[in-house]
């Protein structure tokens, strides 16, 4: 009878809607984090937000969980839903959930639950109440990055994109990163190449033929490859591994300790972000800072840049005071990088020259639908 009871909790925990840590939903988590695609601890997205509910619930005595909706990169609005009316059932009265795709299941539930409060990172104020936003000025770690590894000595640049092109903030990243190379080869009177592609990134997910496509790339001479989106970074580091000389630029949050590959990350503040947010709501300031706002974070906030521990900072000769140097310019207005970029990034390369002249570098656009 136990090993019979054991295999039915098993099975309960399979077939749960959206999977917890452990197993299935908890009990009195106040607050919860609904998953974006992808893995929870993708060493991106899902992870930085996860972790900063989780440091602020632990250091103030509040029960956390989360769920991952069903079906993985393929989940649909229906399994977001199901998975935040787990979350409310088992009793969230705040539910975190990072990435553009949540807007449709967040706006039916928020309506659904008034009671209940949404956190949106990377979203936008949907003209509710019980819905705050935190997005990013992800256009200024792009420009960090591709600034970075020009004046690190690197001609030949790549980068891939999640979203397919039509995620907004994969889409100010790339800009950013082709305007920081643009800046440093002017800087040092040079050409650099850089390929972007969003041809493997729709699912921001590790893939066969992201891989082999990046390994194509390293093997024609792309000396760094900016990977940006969620698990894609696996494929990135696969593709690196293969060549002798390989680089990795990583993304949201610092990924140098994935693989010693990856020289530096375009980082976003998002544990710092929703950890401010949870203090402010716990302080009883959502009615007058957060109702259907959306705080638009940047170098300004220290919610964007490069990480610049020792074990982090891979450059060899780019050094972190000439870095503390172009950081200050874009936190005090000095430099502002342009965040105007195309809804469909995934045309073909007529949209490169919409916004943005370059030249210094030359993009060679595979994109692919």
């Amino acid at each position: 009878m136990r090993k019979i009871a054991l295999f039915l909790s098993v099975l309960i925990c399979v077939f749960s809607i959206a999977l917890l840590a452990g197993c299935g939903g908890k009990k009195g988590a106040e607050l919860a984090v609904v998953t974006d695609v992808g893995q929870l601890m993708d060493g991106g997205f899902n992870q930085g937000t996860y972790e900063g509910v989780k440091q602020y619930a632990e250091k103030n005595n509040k029960t956390y969980a989360y769920y991952q909706p069903e079906n993985g990169a393929n989940a649909t609005d229906n399994d977001r839903i199901a998975a935040m009316e787990l979350a409310i059932e088992n009793g969230a009265k705040v539910i975190v959930a990072p990435g553009f795709l949540q807007a449709a299941a967040m706006e039916t539930v928020a309506k659904a639950h008034t009671d209940v409060k949404f956190v949106f990172v990377d979203g936008w104020n949907m003209g509710l109440a019980n819905v705050t936003a935190i997005s990013y000025k992800e256009q200024e770690s792009g420009f960090l990055a591709g600034y970075a590894a020009v004046m690190d000595g690197y001609t030949k640049l790549g980068g891939v994109f999640g979203g397919g092109g039509s995620n907004p903030a994969c889409n100010r990243f790339c800009w950013g990163y082709m305007q920081g190379a643009e800046a440093a080869a002017a800087e040092k009177g040079i050409t650099v190449e850089m390929k972007i592609s969003f041809r493997h990134g729709s699912s921001f997910s590790a893939s066969n033929e992201l891989q082999s496509q990046v390994s194509l790339w390293y093997s024609a001479g792309t000396e760094v490859v900016f990977s940006c989106g969620g698990s894609m970074v696996n494929s990135v580091i696969a593709a690196a591994n293969e060549t002798q000389n390989g680089k990795v630029i990583g993304v949201d949050t610092d990924q140098s300790g994935l693989s010693d590959r990856v020289i530096t990350s375009a980082v976003k503040g998002l544990s710092s972000s929703v950890m401010l947010v949870l203090q402010e709501y716990y302080a009883g300031e959502w009615d007058a800072k957060l109702a259907d706002k959306t705080s638009n974070l940047g170098a300004a906030e220290d919610s964007t840049g490069l990480p610049t521990a020792d074990g982090s900072w891979r450059f060899s000769t780019f050094t972190k005071e000439q870095y503390n140097t172009v950081f200050q310019s874009i936190k005090n207005g000095t430099i502002t990088p342009s965040e105007t970029t195309p809804e469909d990034c995934s045309a073909d390369g007529a949209w490169l020259a919409a916004a943005l002249v370059l030249t210094h570098v030359t993009v060679l656009h595979e994109s692919g639908k």
